[in-house]
């Protein structure tokens, strides 16, 4: 059972208007200091290096801009540099949509839910449709959680063309060990995206990018119209063939503007076996499953 001072912590922040104070952090963190104020590029600087000494962050494999990073969201959601993550073997490898640590993976259970550390949820609550659901009961699930220090960009598991998007809405909890232990069924939560994908060696997968407090901010790096906690509305958008964004394995997909968790699902027409185990440290590009043709997972 949490400590007293855990469950006082976690019910003092369900309290507290989460969204609007995430969103106030996003205008903070998008606002352009050094354009904006005098000596904002000094101050901009050194709010970067804090955050960089406190959580250890690799700035050596960034790709930083001439003249630094113009805001602190860009600094957050900075790209890398050509070859930092070479994406692992072919198209028989579904690889990590993002670096981090594997929070918990396994096989999508009966009833189409999946245990993620001690928690039950439910894929329909997840992905906000039943149906959706139970297309994905007896394949597999891998949970990814992105620290403060990681990589937030989120990348394609598998190359294939992109036939649904749907926001679902939802409350911005921590989504670090302390809000998994203290938030029963946290990720179904949570506001969240959902992208399916169509591909060759695996059918039918998703990729879930769940937000989290902070700025709490999800856009698509392959449609703009996508962008979480701004206000708008959740929705379901349906791409028809002959326009559906088509990804390549480790091709960009989107990006957290602070936070958060990334959790890929596959279906059960085309077993995944997992390559990997709660507790272990990915990058984006490594092997997180393979398939049918893809011989053994370790």
């Amino acid at each position: 059972m949490p400590s007293l001072a855990t469950r006082v912590a976690a019910e003092t922040l369900r309290l507290l208007p989460r969204k609007r104070i995430s969103r106030g952090l996003g205008s903070i963190a998008s606002f352009h200091a050094a354009a904006s104020l005098p000596g904002g590029s000094g101050l901009l600087r050194q709010a970067i290096d804090l955050y960089v000494k406190a959580y250890d962050v690799d700035l050596g494999e960034a790709e930083i801009p001439p003249g630094g990073f113009d805001s602190f969201d860009a600094f957050f959601t900075r790209a890398l540099r050509p070859g930092a993550r070479p994406v692992e073997g072919g198209e028989e490898i579904l690889v990590s949509p993002a670096d981090g640590r594997v929070e918990d993976c396994g096989p999508v259970e009966p009833g189409a839910r999946v245990h993620v550390k001690g928690h039950d949820y439910s894929l329909g609550e997840l992905l906000g449709d039943p149906r959706d659901g139970e297309r994905f009961e007896g394949g597999t699930f891998a949970v990814v959680y992105l620290s403060p220090r990681d990589y937030h960009r989120v990348h394609a598991p598998v190359a294939g063309a992109v036939h649904t998007v749907r926001h679902v809405g939802g409350t911005l909890l921590p989504v670090n060990p302390f809000g998994v232990a203290s938030y029963p069924n946290l990720f179904a939560r949570n506001e969240r995206v959902a992208v399916f994908q169509r591909s060759e060696a695996f059918g039918e997968v998703v990729t879930i990018l769940v937000g989290a407090i902070g700025v709490g901010r999800i856009s698509l790096s392959f449609d703009a119209s996508v962008m979480t906690n701004v206000g708008r509305g959740p929705t379901t958008l349906r791409y028809a063939p002959e326009r559906a964004p088509t990804l390549e394995r480790g091709g960009e997909l989107g990006m957290f503007h602070l936070g958060s968790t990334a959790i890929v699902i596959t279906n059960p027409d085309h077993p995944a076996a997992l390559a990997v185990q709660a507790g272990e440290m990915v990058r984006m590009g490594r092997r997180l499953a393979l398939g049918d043709a893809g011989g053994d997972a370790r």
